[in-house]
């Protein structure tokens, strides 16, 4: 018979969001609740990115193919790279921009964030240097580095990979704990190590459809899962 406010404002959402900064070493993030993988790509990217604005992914990645045009239908152009292994390389993503400068009308294109998946039936090891790669090619060219977690506790339990969680909170502007595919029932722990990159996010994640009015069920199962 318990009551609890609505929304994710509950002490559940409080405890795990808690646990979560704990988890990135970074005590100040912001950490918001979304309900699904799908949601999150489409409220993240449409919150970064200017109308006139779009996003680079590998020619694999899960916006450019699984998502029904979910970031198209929100007015922002997806743009393709080729892909290594299900990734974007740090030299194609720089191939890719310098071509799109030397357009002399560069200034009518759509370019602004990099987008990161950690693989679908594909290899899901990350390293630290090929992010370090990435994240100098966006400090380079102005870009945000967003990755996309969905799968994201397979790649940090991944043999091979030396990324941690921390190692996420230092390089990327933002990225997301998936919990829907590694045993919660449904939800996305969305993470900004930098608080209010986007002023009123949660306003964003409302008007996306994202938002759980009974958002302590995405408190507890993260609770859960960052438990032991």
């Amino acid at each position: 018979l318990e009551q609890t406010v609505v929304y994710g404002q509950d002490a559940y959402c409080a405890q795990a969001k808690d646990k979560i900064r704990a988890a990135c070493h970074c005590p100040n993030a912001q950490v918001e609740f979304l309900v699904g993988g799908t949601q999150t790509n489409a409220t993240v990217i449409r919150s970064l990115l200017r109308p006139y604005q779009g996003v680079l992914a590998a020619d694999t990645g899960h916006i450019a193919l699984h998502e029904a045009g979910a970031i198209e239908a929100g007015g922002h152009k997806v743009l393709t790279v080729p892909q290594h292994e299900g990734k974007v390389a740090a030299a194609d993503l720089t191939a890719w921009i310098e071509k799109f400068y030397r357009d002399g009308s560069w200034d009518h294109m759509e370019l602004a964030v990099t987008y990161r998946d950690t693989g679908e039936g594909r290899t899901v090891e990350e390293t630290r240097a090929l992010l370090e790669a990435i994240r100098a090619v966006c400090d380079r060219y102005q870009l945000y580095l967003y990755l996309d977690g969905a799968r994201l506790g397979y790649g940090l339990a991944a043999h091979g990979t030396d990324v941690t969680l921390p190692d996420l909170a230092e390089l990327c502007d933002v990225f997301y704990i998936g919990g829907t595919k590694v045993g919660a029932l449904f939800g996305e722990a969305v993470v900004f190590p930098q608080a209010d990159l986007i002023p009123h996010f949660f306003t964003q994640i409302k008007q996306n459809g994202a938002l759980l009015a009974k958002g302590r069920l995405l408190g507890l199962q993260f609770d859960a899962l960052f438990t032991d």
